[in-house]
């Protein structure tokens, strides 16, 4: 989903009336009827969900933080009260930090009034008084290096760099609380920031006079357009142009089996010989498995099958409100499970290679950790795209995730029995508020030029939901105990060890990953008793995935430790690994190449005779549901 069409949809529902109606009681037929469908399905008590509703006040209170959610886009109003109040005490009784951040401010004083001089005396070529961070890109033009936008644009950037001194380094502040306030504080200042106003940024003033207006008119219109596709549901400008099926999702196969939450597609061969173990894709739920099968010139999918090898994808099911039981587990039977059953049967007697793609990965994770438990040797590797196995750096991400935060999303799942793409957008979007809200409406609706959509951003726009239980299970277990990394997750009703993993591992870390960070997804070389083979990559959580040969300015640092040898850490890693230039799909179907038999026919898609029928050509049903 765009970043004009959640901001809009979240003001569009912002004023949506909430159900009311006459008194409670426990029995469901006192209920208010809009209330009672509302939470259909979620008053009886469940005792594989330790948080299910058993009584009239926990229904009041699930209600209430339900209906608050619909005003606050899913964040705890207490979480953040208790961070800030958090700050705010140890603020008020440390005199030194209040005298520190008075001296601050007197300093960054005088060194705006010098650089005031230094302009006067100087002109334009004088030093600045401070420079933007790397990763700030809204002063760059030079329309800002003249006056009186020099004084504006440096005035805020001395004033957002005390705000951080003001935050941050606080003795006695939770570190949790310290970033949670840092946050705040900065999309605070981003959103007043200067580069948003007209009358404040050089480039809208000269853009609108050079046009007469013509760009605030174009502007209104893609408002007004974007206004209208989103209360209306209908997806962003230009996605009409990427139709799964036409345009993306396109490389050839069949569905050949289906359950209540997956269809399994098997792609059809285009090499007359292929490796003999195939490729299972274990995508994340939270999106829908194309991104690994785009346009033909960046599908990992048709590039996986012009190498010569056999690729099965899992393509999840978008959940309903019907769904909101299907926990963790059933994700790791009916899903990963299920699909290397039918792999199997399919292509009998030749192990597997598992991928995982974020979510999917640490799925693909618990589920290679249970077989290795029990004895199951069907994996022949273990493969993780951005996915993270520990959660202890889980990056920015953990701002939103508190105890208070997970009780105020379980209970806004509660109700409606999963959580919406719009309430999961709005979290990423506020980790890059600058490059993903900011600057887009400033290059929208004050410039008044759109962005051509590209293939990625109209997947993007297609998200998925996620089931209560599901995502309930998951905040809690991996990223608030971290269980996994632990040994406490469970699987099957036992507990499974990341360190009984014994197969060769392949780990791919992006440089700009705001949700799975590298450095976290780095941790795997801790936690197997395997050989792995850890490629870092340019890019970001998506970009850096889909790199296709012949991507321009793509480069990445591949580094393989043996189980014998000793542990290096993320540091010495950036300096001892080579930088290489270009995709690193090439090293991965490499690395698969040597760890597989040699060429044989291409099996047939499908096995009848097993039970397994071609059901439908891809992309198959699920991937359709909205």
């Amino acid at each position: 989903m765009s970043v004009s069409e959640c901001a809009l949809r979240a003001i569009a529902t912002k004023n949506e009336p909430v159900a009311a109606g006459g008194s409670l009681r426990t029995d469901m037929v006192a209920l208010p009827q809009a209330f009672a469908k509302s939470t259909a399905g979620a008053l009886e008590p469940d005792a594989r969900d330790p948080h299910s509703v058993m009584s009239l006040a926990d229904i009041t209170d699930r209600s209430l933080h339900a209906a608050i959610a619909r005003f606050t886009g899913g964040l705890s109003p207490a979480a953040l009260a208790q961070a800030y109040w958090d700050w705010a005490a140890h603020l008020a009784s440390a005199p030194g930090k209040r005298a520190q951040l008075l001296e601050k401010a007197v300093r960054k004083a005088i060194r705006f009034s010098n650089y005031l001089h230094r302009y006067l005396v100087e002109g334009a070529n004088g030093e600045v008084c401070i420079e933007p961070l790397p990763q700030d890109h809204r002063f760059l033009v030079p329309e800002w290096r003249a006056w009186p936008f020099n004084c504006v644009y440096q005035g805020f950037l001395l004033q957002q760099q005390w705000w951080h001194n003001a935050t941050t380094g606080l003795r006695g502040v939770s570190k949790h609380h310290e970033d949670m306030v840092e946050f705040g504080s900065r999309q605070l200042l981003d959103m007043v920031a200067p580069s948003n106003f007209l009358l404040t940024n050089p480039e809208i003033l000269q853009r609108t006079l050079s046009t007469a207006g013509l760009n605030l008119i174009r502007g209104w219109r893609n408002f007004l357009e974007d206004w209208e596709r989103a209360v209306t549901g209908k997806k962003p400008v230009g996605t009409e142009n990427f139709i799964v099926g036409r345009d993306v999702a396109v490389t050839p196969g069949k569905v050949v089996y289906r359950n209540r939450l997956i269809e399994l597609i098997q792609y059809a061969p285009v090499t007359h010989e292929v490796r003999p173990e195939p490729i299972l894709i274990v995508p994340a739920w939270i999106m829908k498995y194309y991104i690994l099968d785009l346009s033909p010139h960046n599908s990992l999918v048709k590039y996986l099958t012009e190498q010569g090898f056999t690729v099965f994808m899992i393509s999840w099911k978008n959940p309903t409100p019907d769904d909101r039981k299907i926990g963790v587990e059933d994700y790791r039977t009916l899903g990963v499970m299920n699909a290397l059953d039918a792999i199997t049967r399919i292509v009998p007697d030749h192990k597997v290679h598992a991928a995982g793609y974020c979510l999917g990965g640490t799925l693909l994770s618990i589920a290679a950790s249970a077989m290795a438990r029990d004895g199951d040797d069907r994996i022949a590797t273990l493969t993780l795209f951005a996915a993270q196995t520990d959660f202890t750096e889980a990056g920015e991400l953990t701002l939103f995730t508190d105890e208070s935060q997970v009780a105020f999303l379980e209970d806004m799942m509660w109700e409606q029995g999963f959580l919406d793409c719009r309430q999961m957008a709005g979290a990423f979007e506020m980790l890059r508020s600058n490059d993903l809200i900011w600057s887009r409406l400033v290059h929208d609706y004050l410039l008044g030029e759109r962005e051509p959509m590209t293939d990625l951003m109209a997947w993007n726009a297609d998200a998925t939901r996620m089931p209560y239980r599901m995502h309930s299970e998951y905040l809690r277990k991996l990223f608030l105990n971290n269980d996994l990394a632990e040994g406490r997750f469970m699987a099957a009703d036992r507990p499974v060890a990341l360190s009984d993993i014994r197969v060769p591992v392949f780990a791919v870390g992006t440089e700009r990953d705001h949700v799975a960070p590298w450095h976290s997804t780095y941790k795997i070389n801790l936690e197997v008793d395997a050989d792995v083979t850890y490629l870092l990559t340019s890019g970001g959580h998506n970009a850096g995935i889909v790199s296709e040969p012949g991507h321009p300015r793509r480069s990445f640092r591949v580094r393989t430790k043996q189980t014998s040898q000793h542990y290096i850490d993320p540091e010495r890693f950036l300096t001892e690994a080579t930088l290489k230039d270009g995709s690193w799909w090439p090293q991965w179907t490499g690395w698969l190449g040597q760890r597989s038999g040699e060429l044989t026919a291409p099996p047939a898609i499908g096995a009848p005779q097993a039970g397994y029928w071609p059901l439908a050509e891809a992309p198959g049903a699920y991937v359709m549901m909205q």
